[in-house]
């Protein structure tokens, strides 16, 4: 049915190709255009070229940059939606996490999660077993990782800094901790590689219409302001936030809508909050929090407050920023954090399918998918864990309607098994091997131990391409004496020629997390990476400013919280 329209390997996710790749937008007629780069649109157009059809993908901001790199990055099963008696999303949810895993080990990874409970919180002893045998049950927990109970020198002893006062023991479940804008940019890298059109910072300006029917796009592309007409026989609207903002343009937001709440996340260094396990854990207003170890760093979150201000750029709050410390101090009690101590932050918006009379906490987590008389489908709601499903449900949708248009040859969802780019390993039992054996490929090439083994797990089967870039950087940094690390001169120039990293805060935010988990190492390269990307796309001044504006701006705002929104 479909010619690929080309591989990560001719340039097709390259940002060097980028003119190019924009003017083919508007060269063919595609079968189906996604608007909207998070995980949900990857994920949609992941699906769909693998079955056959079609796909062009843009998103007017870097792909990941709004709710998918800003979540608590965990695929996991929603325990606390079994409190809510929503059986079918954890049953749902939780098996998708093992596929996720699967898929993608490099970008996911099982994590013991200890659950303590205490006298007059959520969890009982009892219900915290019985929740987490039907969970185990629920979500298809395989042998090794099902659930286990503690005493209260069990528990001490797995989190020695948790509150010891009013504790009656804990639970011991497996969650999967994940990179959730690396998840995204893998999703969209294997969707590329299938044959699939997609594009950053290229916005819809309105809808193309034949008939009363949605035929296309006219967009434009934010960095050049070049404008074009995307025409698709299909368009769906996966923008998350801005799900109702699409459907208000097409003329058809009727129904339900979209309810936006905020979640924010402080990460703190291992020195201040030397985190030893991974907990879930009651606030005193009876939300449930997490705290995780990552990476020498330690993150807890989130909030989960009702959302009215700007969706481009959710800010953390001192209210935010207070809840947070409170809970942790609360379930801490040594540590004793303060707002000085937190070294990075992230807020993100959830696009929830609005509950009349319900709490931000309490409304639903499912997603939805709105079909509209103009022939504009939508998809709000839902989980980064049930993404994969959500694409499948999504494209079953356009997959009838193309059916009953006439259209042949449309495959059955091809997802389930398919290995995401850098996912290649031959399943997750095989990961272990492989990260040693590229670890010391690495230091043959002239890497550190550390780098080398960073490097392979960051990228996966990936690496190959990675280390392959020494050789051409390694002499070429000699000879001008340019100051960049070898290790961070490779993940830059991958990031650029295979990840489709436009600015500097793609690269430090989305493609890295550095600004989030690795701060010092911005502040030390960021004017180094900037005027490499400068030199090699040829910024203006005008340009240059404003890309290392944006940067500085989002430093500031990951530590300093606003008055208000």
């Amino acid at each position: 049915m479909s010619k690929q329209t080309g591989s990560a390997e001719q340039g097709a996710f390259s940002a060097l190709n980028r003119e190019q790749l924009y003017r083919s937008l508007g060269e063919e007629t595609f079968d189906l255009l996604v608007i909207g780069g998070g995980i949900t649109g990857a994920g949609i157009a992941l699906d769909a070229q693998t079955r056959g059809i079609k796909t062009a993908l843009v998103d007017m901001q870097d792909f990941a940059a709004g709710t998918s790199s800003r979540s608590t990055k965990l695929v996991h099963g929603g325990l606390r939606y079994l409190k809510q008696l929503e059986i079918g999303v954890v049953a749902e949810v939780g098996k998708e996490r093992a596929i996720v895993y699967e898929n993608g080990p490099h970008v996911t990874t099982p994590e013991w999660m200890l659950l303590p409970f205490y006298t007059g919180g959520t969890f009982g002893k009892f219900s915290t077993s019985l929740g987490l045998r039907v969970y185990d049950f629920l979500a298809g927990v395989k042998r090794g990782e099902r659930r286990k109970m503690f005493s209260v020198d069990e528990t001490m002893s797995r989190e020695p800094l948790l509150k010891r006062e009013g504790m009656k023991g804990g639970g011991y479940y497996v969650e999967y901790r994940t990179d959730d804008a690396r998840l995204t940019i893998e999703v969209m890298k294997k969707a590329v590689d299938m044959g699939a059109l997609a594009i950053p910072y290229v916005k819809v300006e309105s809808f193309i219409y034949e008939d009363g029917r949605v035929v296309g796009a006219n967009v434009r592309d934010l960095l050049s302001g070049a404008e074009s007409k995307v025409r698709a026989v299909k368009v769906v609207n996966a923008t998350g936030p801005w799900v109702d903002t699409l459907r208000e343009q097409d003329g058809s937001k009727q129904g339900k809508t979209v309810h936006l709440t905020k979640g924010v996340h402080l990460v703190f260094d291992q020195s201040r909050f030397p985190l030893h396990q991974a907990v879930y854990f009651d606030t005193p207003d009876g939300r449930m929090v997490f705290a995780i170890p990552r990476d020498g760093k330690t993150y807890i979150g989130t909030t989960d407050t009702n959302y009215k201000a700007d969706k481009a750029h959710p800010r953390m709050t001192k209210q935010d920023l207070d809840y947070i410390l409170q809970a942790a101090n609360f379930m801490f009690p040594s540590i004793k954090l303060k707002d000085s101590d937190v070294e990075s932050s992230w807020a993100g918006l959830r696009p929830l399918i609005h509950q009349e009379g319900k709490d931000p906490s309490e409304i639903s987590r499912k997603d939805e998918v709105f079909v509209a008389g103009s022939g504009l489908i939508s998809i709000a709601g839902g989980k980064l864990t049930g993404y994969r499903k959500m694409a499948e449900s999504v494209v079953n949708t356009v997959s009838t309607q193309l059916t009953a248009e006439g259209r042949s040859g449309i495959r059955p969802s091809g997802t389930k098994n398919l290995p995401l780019s850098g996912g290649d390993f031959g399943g997750s039992s095989h990961f272990p091997a492989f990260v040693a054996k590229k670890t010391e490929e690495g230091v043959r090439a002239g890497l550190s131990r550390a780098e080398a083994e960073r490097l392979a797990r960051h990228f996966g089967t990936n690496v190959d391409r990675v280390i392959g870039l020494i050789p051409q950087y390694k002499d070429q940094a000699a000879a001008s004496g340019q100051e960049l690390p070898l290790s961070l001169r490779i993940e830059l120039m991958y990031a650029l020629e295979y990840e489709l990293t436009t600015k500097p805060a793609d690269f430090w935010i989305r493609r890295t997390g550095n600004l989030l988990f690795d701060r010092a190492r911005v502040l030390q390269w960021k004017e180094a990476v900037h005027a490499e990307m400068a030199a090699l796309f040829g910024w203006s001044e005008e340009t240059s400013a404003a890309y290392a504006a944006e940067l500085e701006q989002e430093l500031h705002y990951a530590v300093t919280p606003v008055e208000q929104e």
